[in-house]
């Protein structure tokens, strides 16, 4: 298990303890002092978040990693597609070779221009998965979202990951929050799952609850009881993120139920993945890796029959053209009207 594995579950443990988290958490003192100053800066004013002229919409989280970012703003950008909007997802691209500094243009909306190693996980993923929605990467999202609105004509720009890049303005600020998971230990990286203080509710308009299960009462329940935040009114609803089906990255054939398979996973937070799919599958062996890892032939090597994996992952098993790899196909349930984003041409 690598350090990073070891210090998320930390992240997730009630009451952690150790010499580990005991410098962690001295650590975690430093970094919510930085993350707090940025904040006061741009809370009084004395830093101004830069504007363009489109409509931006952010999804972000206040925790890292595995919150369901992705299949939300992938719902959000069809919505909007749907409705005529000209939409550029805008991401840091993490996790790609590219060089992040300028603006990549992962899609135009018809041409792909880069493979996942070089894009990144969730823009490629965007790019293969929405039909004329433009993805963009840079570490300047202004930057990325300027080009996106002169060069390509968006008229709707989507923040993937966007809460805490507070250099560029938004107009709807929907922040994730998973219905296991929550808040985890409650403490800022790097001792816990926190990016910055809750205080940040403050800037939430809206506060969707993740609920990634079969049943959902207890994300409704959440989502309920967030609505009255530490005396803080929160617009709340929820999202049901819930298996479809299973399909053959290459070939697209469907895989039957009750086959046994290897599952493998680099994705911020796995045990669900692994829940859906032992429901309908017996799992002959996990293996996960870190977030954002870069497979290569040799992490299948020792494998032997069907693999499953997250459709994440699938991207960038592709590019290794391995016959037997499948994926999850999950499905999004999100009430996008409710979101009340103003639409163009009604």
């Amino acid at each position: 298990m690598s350090l990073k594995t070891k210090i998320t579950r930390l992240h997730y443990t009630n009451k952690p303890n150790g010499i580990v988290f005991n410098i962690l958490k001295s650590c975690s003192f430093f970094y919510g002092q930085a993350s707090s100053f940025k904040n006061f800066l741009y809370d009084k004013n004395i830093l101004h978040p830069k504007k363009v002229s489109a409509f931006v919409i952010s999804v972000g989280n206040f925790t890292t990693g595995g919150v369901g970012k992705t299949p939300v703003t992938a719902e959000i950008a069809k919505y909007l597609l749907q409705k005529g909007e000209r939409v550029a997802i805008v991401s840091r691209g993490y996790g790609g070779k590219l060089d992040n500094k300028k603006v990549n243009v992962i899609s135009d909306g018809i041409n792909l221009f880069y493979k996942a190693d070089l894009a990144g996980d969730e823009p490629y993923w965007f790019a293969v998965n929405l039909n004329m929605c433009a993805v963009l990467t840079c570490a300047d999202r202004y930057k990325a979202a300027q080009y996106a609105i002169k060069e390509l004509g968006a008229t709707k720009i989507i923040l993937d990951d966007g809460f805490q890049h507070r250099k560029m303005h938004r107009d709807l600020d929907i922040v994730l929050v998973d219905s296991e998971k929550v808040f985890g230990n409650q403490y800022q990286l790097p001792a816990g799952p926190l990016r910055e203080s809750l205080n940040g509710f403050d800037r939430v308009d809206k506060l969707l609850v993740v609920s990634k299960n079969i049943e959902h009462s207890k994300a409704e329940e959440l989502a309920s009881s967030l609505a009255d935040f530490d005396g803080k009114k929160l617009n709340t609803g929820v999202v049901k993120i819930e298996p479809d089906y299973v399909y053959n990255i290459i070939s697209g054939e469907h895989l039957p139920k009750g086959v046994e398979v290897t599952a493998i996973s680099a994705i911020g937070q796995p045990e669900q993945f692994y829940k859906f799919i032992e429901k309908d599958y017996q799992i002959k062996n996990r293996i996960s890796f870190d977030d954002h890892h870069q497979y290569s032939k040799s992490d299948l090597e020792n494998i032997e029959g069907i693999i499953l994996t997250t459709e994440k992952d699938a991207v960038k098993l592709a590019l290794l053209n391995h016959p037997d790899i499948y994926a999850l196909k999950l499905k999004t349930v999100l009430d996008t009207a409710s979101l009340n984003i103003p639409i163009c041409n009604e």
